[in-house]
């Protein structure tokens, strides 16, 4: 009797498991792409025909597609074709890609650069960004950059990145300083690997050139007033990527951690390491806004050196204060902000933020105890405003003004394309 049983209940599973047949792929269609590839979307998309029909593969595939430059939305519908086979079709919004870029940076110093540039970001139809850009930073700048993440497969990709570097940077010591003209002549390639939907990779070498200058300021024997040192700079990029975007909204969380080792030709630049993790946090606010953190954790060797790493300046962590007006051999940096749509048409966007930029630094030589110092802490809140072009990749002009309310503290404009952060 209990082996009848056993038959039984065997056969019943049985009928089961092949009743319910698995819904397959029968094709995949792209529709409302111009520019970029069929092929190419293809590739990268994890629903292919003849695989299984499942929901999270096209909801990442979807994502995954919107995290392109190339697109600004896309969705997908299912339509069944014949017994347990179905059509997909992934329904694509282009963004036009040729996009200039401009940053241009003042404080009440009467300080003025600015910064151009042009990039294709859908090079061949394949998401492949080509660019470069001019620099006047009271000196002539430029730098050529290509970035072909999916070039040998979904997984497996390039960059190659060349930088002619010139600015007037400020060297600190003895509670003193002095400006240096600086040119960094820089080579670098990289090996680009996405293990999976969220996770990615990133490996190379830079060689580079150090060149600085003394112009102006105090003087010091052990600072040399001329210095030309050959370097080479390991990298590693580790990125987790959980974001989700719906055109100017963004919601999830994304961490970057960049880790660098350096080695040198002389010993008043020695050999060093730098690593900084960005934690990024975004969370849809009501129906118009969106809150917007990033919280930049750092840390370098602690060499007591007047050309520490990590700088203090408007275009990279703190607006309104200044272009690179401290250094450190570690960082500490929140910045939030709340970002609400107030026009919102078929493709344009008018968007208001409110802003408060942190931050604090380990002097050079100095103990953990520097980041709790008033002199090192900086607090600069603001307002901007943002014009955003839906169908123009990264098409989002702000303008931020930042005012400091810690001691010494300066205010001032800062211009930009894209969000700052």
């Amino acid at each position: 009797m209990p082996k009848k049983i056993i038959a039984i209940l065997f056969f019943t599973f049985c009928l089961l498991a092949f009743g319910q047949s698995k819904k397959i792929v029968y094709d995949l269609k792209i529709q409302g792409n111009k520019k970029v590839k069929t092929s190419f979307i293809k590739m990268i998309s994890d629903i292919k025909a003849g695989t299984v029909l499942d929901s999270t593969l096209l909801e990442n595939d979807i994502i995954r597609l919107k995290r392109l430059p190339s697109v600004s939305h896309a969705y997908y519908q299912v339509f069944h074709s014949e017994g347990d086979k179905y059509n997909v079709f992934y329904n694509i919004e282009e963004n036009f890609t040729l996009i200039p870029s401009a940053n241009i940076f003042t404080t009440n110093d009467d300080e003025f650069a600015y910064r151009l540039g042009l990039s294709e970001f859908n090079f061949l139809g394949r998401s492949i960004i080509l660019g470069g850009f001019y620099q006047k930073d009271i000196y002539d700048s430029y730098a050529i950059n290509l970035r072909a993440p999916f070039l040998f497969s979904k997984s497996l990709g390039l960059a190659i990145n060349y930088q002619d570097l010139t600015t007037l940077e400020p060297v600190f010591f003895d509670n003193s300083s002095s400006n240096y003209k600086y040119n960094n002549t820089s080579y670098e390639v990289l090996g680009l690997y996405q293990f999976d939907f969220n996770n990615r990779l990133e490996l190379g070498l830079n060689y580079f050139v150090e060149d600085y200058q003394y112009k102006s300021g105090a003087t010091n024997p052990n600072v040399p007033l001329e210095l030309n040192v050959h370097k080479w700079l390991a990298k590693g990029i580790y990125e987790f990527n959980n974001l989700d975007y719906n055109y100017q909204y963004i919601s999830g969380f994304r961490s970057l951690f960049n880790f660098q080792y350096v080695t040198s030709t002389d010993v008043i630049l020695p050999d060093f390491f730098i690593g900084w993790n960005d934690f990024f946090y975004f969370k849809r606010i009501g129906r118009k806004g969106n809150w917007a953190n990033r919280l930049r954790l750092g840390l370098s060797s602690n060499d007591e050196t007047p050309f520490a790493p990590f700088s203090v300046d408007n275009n990279l962590n703190i607006r309104g204060v200044g272009n690179i007006i401290d250094r450190g051999t570690g960082v500490v940096v929140l910045n939030t902000e709340y970002r609400h749509t107030l026009i919102d048409k078929n493709w344009f966007v008018l968007q208001g933020n409110v802003f408060v930029d942190s931050g604090s630094w380990r002097n050079p030589g100095g103990d953990f105890g520097d980041f709790g110092k008033s002199q090192n802490v900086r607090i600069y809140p603001g307002l901007g405003i943002r014009f955003i072009h839906k169908k123009i990749y990264n098409a989002i002009f702000r303008l931020d003004y930042g005012y400091g309310i810690t001691p010494n503290a300066t205010q001032g404009f800062v211009f930009g394309i894209g969000q700052y952060f």
